[in-house]
């Protein structure tokens, strides 16, 4: 168990630092001036390129979770004891903040970086309202979590199923976090997962950590569906603990 826990942690940490990281320190390098920025579809592409180096690096000592939504998911869907379920989120919780703090602390080298935690998607933060990059609305937010988190978890779940094309199945989850970006960066930044919204929350400020209540909750029952309908209709056995 301490080396599956490890294995979160550091899988946690390297999606936060490799996807946050892009947001924060490539998104928009350069400014209009001189635009050499990796923009939306960039960032997108480096959350998914981090789950899927992950899932390849460490999947096979833990699952590769990185995500409580994908733990509570699994666990839904039979493929992850309930035992386990506190652990594995806080050690991605650790891993999303520890990953946070480094990534702070490399912002912090550059003399015009700041955090203005009133705004937007600030250090890679995640909102709704004024909080939204787009200004969606509280339940448009909810929504697009739950429902995107949902097909998440069909995604991993199918990927991973017995019955599925061996070796494969990184990339299939990586590329479903890239779509799943792609899509909502403009309405949440995109959470789909509470503990990378919890790293960036505790350093972006209060209104960002006030507005956290929604990015627990609706990644987590969006996992819960996701997994309920994919032990459905895949017939998974219960006794099945499968990686995700």
């Amino acid at each position: 168990m301490v080396k599956k826990l490890a294995a979160e942690f550091v899988g946690t940490f390297w999606l936060v630092l490799g996807g946050c990281g892009s947001a924060v320190l490539a998104a928009n390098f350069g400014g209009d001036g001189n635009p050499l920025g990796i923009g939306f579809v960039g960032v997108a592409l480096a959350f998914g390129l981090t789950v899927l180096t992950g899932a390849y690096a460490l999947g096979h000592i833990s699952g590769g979770h990185f995500n409580p939504a994908v733990s509570f998911g699994l666990w839904a869907g039979g493929r992850f004891p309930a035992r386990d379920l506190l652990p594995y989120i806080v050690a991605q919780t650790l891993g999303a903040v520890a990953a946070a703090f480094i990534l702070f602390q490399i912002a912090s080298g550059s003399a015009g970086f700041a955090i203005d935690g009133g705004s937007a998607g600030a250090f890679a933060s995640n909102g709704f309202g004024e909080l939204s990059p787009g200004g969606y609305s509280m339940a448009a937010a909810f929504l697009c979590e739950v429902v995107l988190t949902a097909f998440f978890l069909v995604v991993i779940m199918g990927a991973t199923h017995s019955r599925a094309p061996a070796g494969f199945a990184p990339i299939a989850i990586g590329l479903a976090l890239t779509l799943i970006h792609l899509i909502s960066i403009p309405v949440t930044n995109t959470s789909v997962n509470p503990a990378r919204s919890t790293g960036v929350a505790i350093f972006a400020g209060g209104a960002q950590v006030s507005q956290l209540w929604l990015f627990w909750l609706a990644p987590i029952l969006g996992g819960l569906l996701g997994g309920l309908f994919y032990k459905w209709l895949g017939h998974d056995r219960p006794d099945i603990v499968g990686n995700g």
